[in-house]
């Protein structure tokens, strides 16, 4: 989790974690319960939402006590704060209680951009918590997730995992804390398609990766397990385009060029160059011009211009199989 703050103590007065991921949030509020319960075993949590946090109710929580106990009051979704409330808040950062951790979780919008800017200024520790919508985010995370955990995992194995269960970060971290438990060495992609098999078999990016390699009949197969289990069939048409449009960009490249500098020029890991030199074999321009027709053909068909959307990925699964074995 990115930070940018003016410490780094989880048991400073004040945390602000913004951002809408509910497991980055969850970590966040987490990792200051566990510092302040290291420091002070009977400390007392307090975890509230708006409606439970009325005018008042912060001078309450945070008034001194005759035995000085170290609390943590957490207020979730701070943005939607009542004005009165906000007003508590703003009074309080002004004078903060000894012994108290105030963690507010702000969604980071304009909503209650205010009492946001009041904490920043109040020189609060931020952690950032942004919801991860991209790809390359939530790879990234998973990456980080077996550095935190202490493992080994190859580039392969990461997007693998990615690519098998989705954009739920707590179903990653989860299935990244399962791989490094009971898997010895270095994680392979072997080993999550072990593990996720059913998951991993069903994206559209499998789909993609035989459809490309020529194999019609197990691409189909594929096809239409990952439909029967429920994949957004978007995703199936975008990773369908996205690996052609690589095996077209690397097809453009300057033969004999090195991995690492097609890597920085095409906006691809090194790893995935050399998987797509392998995919490229049999590949025409003609054949790449084709298969992205088909391809646009099949998207706006499962966007809704098409009567028979899965019959329509079917056609652009066989065209792009046809195309890689055109040469």
């Amino acid at each position: 989790m990115a930070r940018n703050s003016t410490t780094d103590s989880p048991l400073a007065p004040l945390t602000v974690a913004v951002g809408q991921e509910d497991l980055l949030l969850d970590r966040a509020v987490r990792e200051v319960v566990e510092a302040a319960r290291a420091a002070d075993a009977d400390t007392d949590v307090r975890d509230l939402t708006p409606d439970a946090l009325q005018p008042g109710t912060l001078a309450e929580l945070t008034s001194p006590s005759l035995f000085a106990e170290r609390k943590v009051v957490v207020v979730r979704n701070a943005q939607d704060l009542s004005a009165d409330t906000v007003k508590d808040v703003k009074a309080y950062l002004d004078a903060p209680a000894e012994e108290i951790t105030l963690v507010l979780l702000h969604a980071g919008g304009a909503k209650g951009k205010g009492l946001l800017d009041a904490a920043r200024k109040a020189g609060a520790r931020e952690v950032a918590c942004p919801k991860m919508t991209k790809p390359a985010d939530r790879l990234a995370f998973v990456r980080q997730e077996f550095r935190t955990l202490g493992r080994s995992a190859t580039p392969e194995a990461c997007q693998a995992l990615v690519d098998a269960i989705g954009s739920d970060l707590r179903e990653l971290a989860s299935a990244c804390a399962q791989l490094a438990a009971d898997v010895e060495g270095a994680i392979d992609a072997a080993m999550v398609a072990r593990y996720y098999t059913g998951r991993a078999e069903a994206t559209g990016f499998e789909v993609a990766d035989l459809a490309v390699t020529g194999r019609a009949a197990e691409a189909l197969e594929r096809l239409r397990w990952a439909i029967a289990v429920g994949q957004p069939l978007p995703g199936i048409t975008f990773a369908l385009a996205s690996g052609v449009r690589a095996i077209g960009k690397l097809a453009s490249a300057p033969r004999g060029a090195r991995s690492g500098d097609l890597a920085r020029e095409l906006g691809m890991p090194p790893w995935k160059i050399d998987r797509v030199r392998q995919q490229m074999r049999g590949w025409s321009a003609d054949g790449v011009s084709a298969a992205l027709r088909a391809v646009a053909d099949a998207d706006a068909a499962v966007k809704g211009g098409g009567a028979d959307p899965a019959y329509a990925l079917e056609k652009a699964v066989v065209a792009v199989a046809r195309a890689a074995r055109a040469r």
